[in-house]
């Protein structure tokens, strides 16, 4: 491996010769007629400089080549390379300092280095570290003797008998005695080794009771001076000695923290929830629900009776595994004697009591949990729906609820025992044909619907329809989809033939209303094409009464009922909507286009304006076809109708300021203002009203007199944020405070009259009209020719100095940029040719070594043959 030494040594001195060949080779250069480019002008300026009039592109492309090579070639050969030797020695490269400087702060950082890592655990000498007491230093020392009894206090002391036995230079006991020894021990005879060895034993085991006996009088003297303290401890504080029960009692209370962490220890786990069915496996299993009960009212139906059902287990041994293996009868009985015999009939009464017994429970258990089934889809089915629709909804839900499951409970009765008579059987069978089945197939036209239909209560119908949806869920069959999307427009068509009817059966379309709601939550598209085409229809419809007759009459009470579902059924406060926006305009049409001339046409027209005030109560839209509605029906109501000028307020189509019908809300006597009672107006009522006298029509114009105002009021409450409401309701206004008569009506309408007018008086005050600022105008452009002093010829005029500077720098930048590119372009340029030129090297290279590859096997293959020809 080659190494590279950046040692910073200095740059030699060129020598003379150097210069000399360059300044040479620039001359035969320079006078060389082809090497020489020279950029002529146009023409000559004076006192320009030229820097450029010659130039030599040979001799400055060869300058370019030979920094490339001095730089970024040695760049690339060196770019995956690591054999430099780099010293990072500390002030190598410092020329400045000195070089005992330099040792000096190598050694200290060198020390620095080392200590930092040695110091990393070390501990503070100063400090003594002790552990119960005792210093760790002496602990370390090992000063300690271990003592061969573990009971013994007095460790480390070993008797010196024993110490001399073991480690008194060997033999211990049995060793030869001393001169010295035998003198003291003259008198007395010697012993054996058995007797040393046993005295030795006996002696151990006295010390050792002597100690244990110590031990057990320091402990009872412990416990003695305990119970003294205590008895000396109650004196001290002056207080009782506490029983058992009053140490309970006062017990130091926990604290919150500590209940609550004791209370989360007992606390019960979360138990793993089972897992949420599918859209499709629920309607899957209510289909299957269905299809059961509708199977067994049919075999009820044909009095068909199941026996094995109506019997029971009557006896579940202690090991039965309870799969479903039944005994239908025990053979065994319980033997019983009466007077000396075996009582047989007693025997079979009670068991067939108890069979009729078990059979009732079983078909009122069968009842119960069917009941129980049918009111928890209720309860589900009322949650959805209430937290979807509106509080109309609710009201319809519920009734619509309730009412059907509890006739489906009782429609359900127990099954038939086998005790059964034949009377009590046709009467089950005429119950079942009496019964509303339970699978229904969809209907394919409106006739089939009606068929369907017809004949049943409201609740049954609602019941009906429900069935129809469960039997035919989308998920259930590839067709079903189109079969409930005709459904909804079936039950579209039989909500207007309802509200038709004379009388119209409101309750009925009240309790379909949710049938409807649940069909356009599935099928959105479906419902709003429907809509739709209703709309258009009656849009149609009054534009070609109005293009023939010149006037259009209100819409029906079907419509009516149909733009009311449209608010049901479709959000309101969308800015732009496929059904709600239609709707609206379909509303404020016929209010501007509609004239009233009749009671049944004011009562249409109020109700118009609450569905318009429906639309709009959260978007809060403006709509001044209901402002100018309202003030028409006021209108109605003013007695005496003064000229053009003195009126104060204007009347617009479709009402007119005098004329007939002009006088429909005025009060005919003063006996039906003082009879009249506020009531609701009725919907019904836009069909046909029969009022056979004036106190009746008295009464029904002071009811939608009523209206009117509480409406006015409303408009109010929501227009209030406006702007512009004092200038809306400035009409009204004036009507309200100078025009209609409100002494004479009743006290409800008075009080209504004057909340209405307080309302309006609290409104902001006028706004101040709109003027242009005041601003010297823009003068038009003209062609005369712009004239500018020039003073400095050169430089550009009609800017500032900042501007200046901001273009020379732009100049600049772009100046400099283009000549980035141009380098760059030509550093890549020099790359590619030195990887051609290294690829081409490699291939010659490799073609040589092939060549004398292929020459050298021919050489062999000649020899081979010639040695083969010279064996023949």
């Amino acid at each position: 491996m080659i190494h590279n030494f950046q040692m910073g040594k200095p740059q030699k001195n060129k020598s003379v010769a150097d210069k000399v060949r360059r300044t040479k080779a620039t001359t035969e250069i320079q006078n060389n007629p082809f090497e020489v480019k020279i950029n002529r002008k146009k023409f000559e300026v004076l006192g320009r400089k030229t820097k450029h009039d010659v130039g030599l592109p040979g001799v400055s492309r060869s300058k370019a080549i030979q920094k490339r090579k001095d730089t970024l070639l040695k760049e690339y050969k060196q770019k995956d390379k690591s054999n430099k030797f780099i010293d990072r020695r500390f002030g190598e490269y410092d020329t400045k300092m000195a070089p005992e400087d330099k040792i000096l702060k190598r050694f200290a950082l060198e020390r620095q280095r080392t200590h930092d890592k040695k110091d990393i655990y070390n501990l503070n000498e100063e400090e003594e570290l002790t552990h119960y007491g005792q210093s760790l230093a002496e602990i370390e020392k090992f000063n300690d003797a271990v003592d061969s009894d573990s009971d013994s206090e007095e460790k480390g002391l070993l008797s010196a008998e024993l110490t001399a036995s073991h480690f008194g230079g060997g033999g211990g006991l049995l060793r030869k005695k001393t001169p010295g020894e035998r003198g003291n021990e003259g008198d007395q005879r010697a012993k054996s080794r058995q007797e040393l060895i046993e005295e030795l034993i006996i002696k151990s085991k006295q010390e050792k009771r002597a100690r244990q006996n110590q031990k057990e009088e320091s402990q009872e003297l412990t416990e003695k001076l305990d119970q003294d303290w205590k008895s000396i401890q109650a004196l001290l504080s002056k207080k009782p000695p506490k029983s058992a029960g009053d140490e309970d009692e006062n017990k130091p209370k926990l604290e919150e923290y500590d209940k609550m962490v004791r209370e989360l220890g007992f606390e019960m786990k979360a138990q793993p929830s089972e897992k949420m069915k599918s859209p499709e496996e629920v309607a899957r299993e209510e289909k299957q629900r269905l299809q059961k009960q509708e199977a067994d009212r049919l075999r009820r139906m044909q009095g068909d009776v199941d026996e094995g059902e109506s019997k029971k287990q009557v006896h579940w041994s202690a090991d039965d595994l309870n799969d479903g293996f039944i005994l239908d009868k025990e053979d065994k009985r319980t033997l019983s004697y009466q007077d000396g015999k075996w009582n047989m009939e007693e025997e079979l009464e009670k068991e067939e009591e108890e069979e009729e017994e078990e059979g009732d429970e079983e078909g009122d258990d069968e009842e119960g949990e069917s009941g129980q089934e049918e009111e928890s889809l209720s309860d589900a089915e009322e949650e959805e729906e209430d937290d979807e629709g509106s509080d109309e909804e609710e009201d319809s839900h519920s009734d619509l609820d309730s009412e059907p499951e509890s006739e489906g409970d009782k429609e359900l009765p127990a099954e038939p025992s086998s005790s059964l008579s034949e009377e009590e059987r046709l009467a089950q069978q005429e119950a079942a044909k009496a019964e509303l089945p339970y699978t229904f197939t969809a209907p394919e036209s409106y006739s089939d619907l009606k068929s369907l239909i017809h004949g049943h209560s409201p609740e049954k119908q609602c019941l009906i329809v429900e069935r129809i949806q469960k039997c035919n869920h989308p998920s259930l069959a590839v067709g079903n989809k189109l079969k409930l999307q005709k459904l909804f427009g079936f039950l579209l068509e039989y909500i207007g033939e309802l509200a038709t009817r004379s009388p119209p059966e409101l309750s009925t379309v009240n309790k379909l209303i949710p049938q409807l709601y649940g069909l356009c939550q599935l099928f959105p598209d479906a419902a709003c094409k429907a809509m739709q085409t209703m709309l258009n229809d009656s849009a149609h419809e009054m534009e070609e009464a109005i293009e023939v007759k010149g006037r259009a009459s209100f819409p029906g009470l079907d419509m009516l009922v149909y733009l009311k579902i449209t608010a049901l059924l479709f959000p309101t406060s969308d800015f732009r909507h496929p059904v709600v926006t239609p709707a609206l305009v379909y509303i404020s049409q016929a209010l501007t286009k509609c004239p009233v001339t009749t009671l049944e046409e004011v009562t249409s027209g109020l109700v118009l304006c609450c569905l318009a005030l429906e639309y709009v109560t959260l978007s809060q839209r403006f709509i001044p076809e209901l402002n100018n509605f309202l003030l028409g029906i006021l209108h109605l109501a003013v007695p005496l109708k003064k000229t053009l000028d003195t009126e104060g307020y204007p009347v617009v189509p479709p009402f007119r300021r005098v004329g007939k019908n002009c006088d429909l809300l005025v009060i005919s006597k003063a006996e039906g203002a003082e009879s009249w009672s506020r009531k609701t107006l009725p919907l019904a009522g836009v069909q046909g009203l029969r009022l056979l006298t004036d106190v009746e029509r008295d009464h029904y114009r002071l009811s939608s007199l009523a209206t009117c105002l509480d409406l006015v009021k409303r408009c109010v409450l929501l227009y209030k944020s406006l702007p512009s409401f004092s200038v809306i309701f400035q009409p009204i206004r004036i009507l309200l405070t100078k025009h209609l008569p409100a002494e004479s009506f009743p006290a409800p309408i008075k009080d209504l009259h004057r909340e209405t007018l307080e309302s309006l008086s609290g409104a902001p005050a006028l706004q101040p009209p709109l003027v242009f600022d005041k601003k010297k105008p823009i003068p038009l452009k003209l062609f005369t020719p712009k004239i500018v002093e020039v003073l400095d010829y050169g430089k550009k005029r009609g800017s500032s100095k900042q501007e200046r500077e901001r273009e020379r720098l732009t100049h600049k930048y772009k100046k400099e940029f283009k000549g980035a590119l141009r380098e760059i372009r030509k550093d890549t340029k020099f790359l590619a040719r030195e990887k051609l030129s290294e690829i081409m090297s490699r291939d010659s290279e490799r073609k040589r070594k092939v060549k004398e590859l292929f020459g050298s096997l021919a050489t062999q293959e000649g020899e081979w043959k010639a040695l083969k020809r010279r064996k023949k």
